[in-house]
């Protein structure tokens, strides 16, 4: 019975009542100055946002290949295009050379032993993991460094463990005497399969 007793000695928890001031009609601002004021903070807010998310979100796109014709001028060491004429002047017959081609991608043009340059370059990317495959002139093939994948000198894997041959792309000269990279489409003249690259 104690305990009742000191229930009802202790005294009503009352809340206090709050009641909304109301404003003077002065006070509150019209709707005008409310959306000019949404304005400038919607200004505020969209250049910063917007400067840093258009890069942010254009760094997801990839880039475009190019122009209508689809292919892309091949690049020497110093990023100058090649040009077919003074290619040969400085590449003898059997010579494998490296240029820039699709993608960026280190890709070997091939002069035959005509003195003229194959219509075809050779991707070399080794096809096991990535490493760029030399070209070894003394045992005439390409070999990777990295896991000792060996492919002939039109790039046909013949040793592996690299599972695929090298990519091929189109070397064409245009009319300006500029080899120009496109992508190989066609079946693959080593193999006689479609082309795992595409």
């Amino acid at each position: 019975a104690a305990p009742r007793a000191v229930r009802a000695n202790r005294p009503a928890r009352i809340a206090p009542v709050v009641r909304a001031a109301t404003a003077a009609a002065s006070e509150v601002p019209d709707m005008g100055k409310r959306t000019a004021m949404n304005l400038i903070l919607l200004g505020g807010v969209t250049l910063p946002v917007g400067t840093l998310a258009v890069p942010y979100a254009l760094f997801f796109v990839p880039p475009s290949s190019g122009g209508g014709a689809g292919g892309q001028a091949a690049k020497d060491a110093l990023g100058n295009d090649v040009k077919a004429a003074e290619w040969l002047k400085t590449h003898p017959a059997g010579d494998h050379s490296l240029a820039q081609g699709l993608k960026g991608d280190p890709t070997y043009l091939i002069v035959n032993n005509e003195g003229k340059l194959e219509n075809y370059g050779v991707n070399a990317v080794c096809t096991h993991l990535g490493c760029v495959v030399p070209w070894v002139a003394a045992e005439n093939k390409f070999k990777c460094p990295c896991h000792g994948s060996q492919y002939d000198a039109q790039g046909k894997v013949v040793r592996g463990p690299a599972p695929l041959s090298l990519a091929l792309a189109h070397a064409d000269v245009s009319d300006n005497d500029t080899v120009i990279f496109s992508t190989w489409t066609e079946t693959d003249f080593r193999t006689g399969t479609e082309p795992w690259w595409k």
